[in-house]
């Protein structure tokens, strides 16, 4: 059954192929633009809501989200939920990001957190869902399962997203309402994207009834940009750490409680019919973007450059045939399909070119890094440490506590003065003894920790589950594999005075061992080998040194599910960033970027990976 009353969001189409919420503010602004019918026009100019979006532009008609400045387009949909759910009631869910800015959960992800969260329940796992993540709402923290990396998360209060009632369509096309078509015309705005649809209709309109609509015509999707987070969080199993400790918590289902809203085609084919709905059959129909010949094209192309360059936006180039034509950045895209439509050549102006890898380097050209010996390095599968127990290593941590502070185990949740919650398999260690680790002061029931160690990778290390300090020597799980290193006699950007680090990573594909998610069971390699480069500076040797010791304690790579694909039982990287994009910048990964040393210096740093550890190595 449909409902009878619903939320509406807009959402639209990342590439990792998630469905992502527009806010609330946006989202109203758009279903006020829908409902108006084409009398609004049937563009939405998201700058007017979020002045953040001021390049983005959604066409109703066609249900997708174009990026002026880039040309690119995604996908949108309005989708809809339960009143009762988040969205209803304008609570908004975010994780923090590596930048520190906060980024919204997807909608189906935020009701199924809110849901617990409203039912009281301590935390919530969302590996029932698909997203290896624990929220903690005792420390509003989000927990990865592979890794026990531990980022804030936050729940605010927002406007609540439009609410519709009575009989909701099974598929949502432009306008909503026949009757719409007639409804007067509205004040058109003075925004330069305003100006820019209106100059193309008039251009048309004065053209007389040999031309054609101006309907954008569906292509392909591509990346959008009204949001660059990173998909956070969910992809991990909850940490082993919090499910055996309660264990006792059935995962939530996720329920979106969500009516989809389809979308209707622009165009069935070149030479379709574009008449409005309601339009009077007695009048000429318009023809489709077919019929636009060459000077037609031309013209229009030259009068929206004319409004544009007098009305002062910036301009780029668009070669045509006869020359080289000034054109809004926000008409770039839309030019590009109109006169390709008819044939034309196009050339925008073209974005910085990827550049993945170096050029071509001989095998003589290839050089040692000196200070490092030799130029490879293998791990095999891991060693099992033999003769301490688990209460045994953690002796080596702790302090006893006669007098518990009146505070809860954060393990277990339950007041340190009462037993231990965890309900696992028994051990040794009585329920309601407490101690203290040395380093930080953090104090657990030990019946926690002792849990905690064995369901984690029992390498004779223990990590603050409060703070993160490591005790011992962490180690990780990665699969057996090769990193080479070497310099080649090129620069990165922003490295224009030393030449590079070149460090290849190749892991194959096999099957689990014990200290992996599913024992037994095979996983994938995907990608490698894998390239990365550090400018061979003082710098970035150190950072090399230090991958090195990474390398060998397992800690670059694990086994998990990968937030880019959603691919399970795969490689992933392990929280130390690599830049694996040698010429460029495009995806984040790669130079110039004046803080990444320092940055992965940290993220070492925060896996025991210091210059002491470089002693300990040598000893």
């Amino acid at each position: 059954m449909l409902l009878a009353s619903a939320v509406v969001v807009w959402e639209w189409l990342n590439e990792h192929g998630r469905w992502r919420p527009y806010s609330p503010a946006v989202s109203h602004h758009i279903e006020a633009v829908a409902r108006a019918g084409p009398r609004a026009g049937g563009s939405v100019v998201l700058g007017q809501a979020d002045s953040r979006l001021a390049p983005y532009i959604i066409d109703l008609q066609s249900m997708h989200q174009f990026r002026q400045d880039t040309g690119t387009i995604r996908p949108v949909r309005r989708s809809y939920y339960d009143p009762s759910s988040a969205p209803g009631k304008g609570v908004v869910w975010e994780w923090e990001n590596d930048s520190g800015t906060w980024t919204p959960y997807d909608m189906d992800v935020g009701i199924t957190i809110q849901r617990a969260y409203e039912k009281q329940h301590p935390w919530v796992d969302l590996s029932a869902i698909g997203f290896c993540y624990v929220i903690d709402f005792a420390t509003m923290g989000q927990i990865n399962r592979q890794t026990q990396r531990k980022r804030r998360v936050r729940r605010r209060l927002d406007m609540v997203y439009p609410l519709v009632s009575g009989t909701l369509p099974k598929s949502q096309s432009w306008p909503a309402s026949p009757g719409a078509a007639a409804a007067p015309p509205v004040p058109a705005c003075a925004c330069p994207q305003c100006l820019l649809v209106m100059s193309v209709k008039a251009t048309v309109s004065a053209a007389g009834p040999g031309t054609a609509t101006l309907q954008p015509r569906k292509v392909p999707p591509a990346p959008p940009a009204a949001s660059k987070a990173p998909v956070p969080a969910p992809g991990a199993k909850a940490p082993d750490s919090v499910a055996a400790v309660c264990g006792s918590l059935k995962p939530l289902a996720a329920q979106g409680s969500r009516r989809q809203a389809g979308s209707v085609p622009a165009l069935g084919s070149a030479s379709a019919s574009t008449s409005p709905p309601g339009a009077s059959s007695s009048k000429a129909s318009r023809p489709g973007l077919g019929t636009l010949n060459r000077n037609h094209l031309q013209r229009l192309a030259i009068a929206q450059s004319r409004v544009l360059i007098a009305s002062g936006v910036p301009t780029v180039p668009v070669k045509n045939l006869t020359g080289s034509s000034p054109v809004n950045p926000a008409l770039a895209g839309i030019t590009g399909i109109l006169m390709s439509a008819a044939g034309l050549p196009v050339c925008l102006t073209r974005p910085p070119k990827l550049v993945l890898h170096p050029p071509p380097v001989s095998k003589s050209e290839i050089q040692s890094i000196p200070g490092i010996s030799h130029s490879c390095r293998k791990t095999t599968k891991k060693q099992a440490k033999k003769g301490k127990t688990p209460e045994e290593v953690l002796k080596k941590y702790l302090q006893k506590v006669r007098h518990p502070p009146d505070e809860d185990c954060t393990i277990c949740m339950e007041r340190l003065s009462a037993p231990s919650g965890y309900k696992g398999p028994q051990t040794a260690v009585k329920p309601d003894l407490v101690g203290k680790l040395v380093k930080c002061g953090h104090v657990f029931h030990l019946h926690c920790l002792v849990a905690m160690y064995n369901n984690g990778n029992k390498d004779g290390s223990l990590q603050c589950p409060t703070c993160k300090t490591i005790y011992g020597v962490k180690t990780g799980t990665q699969p057996p594999g090769k990193m080479e290193y070497h310099i080649i006699p090129h620069a990165l950007p922003g490295h224009s005075d030393c030449k590079t680090i070149r460090i290849i990573y190749n892991i194959p594909a096999g099957v689990q061992g014990p200290e992996h998610p599913n024992p037994g069971k095979s996983f994938t390699a995907r990608g490698f080998p894998r390239h990365c480069y550090l400018p061979d500076s003082e710098k970035g040797r150190k950072v090399l040194k230090l991958l090195l010791v990474a390398w060998d304690r397992r800690l670059i790579f694990a086994i998990g599910t990968s937030s880019t694909t959603g691919e399970s039982d795969t490689v992933i990287w392990n929280e130390i960033h690599h830049k694996t994009e040698f010429g460029s910048n495009l995806t984040g990964h790669g130079y110039p970027d004046i803080n990444y040393l320092d940055n992965v210096l940290a993220e070492l740093a925060a896996q025991g990976i210091t210059e002491e550890s470089l002693a300990q190595e040598k000893d």
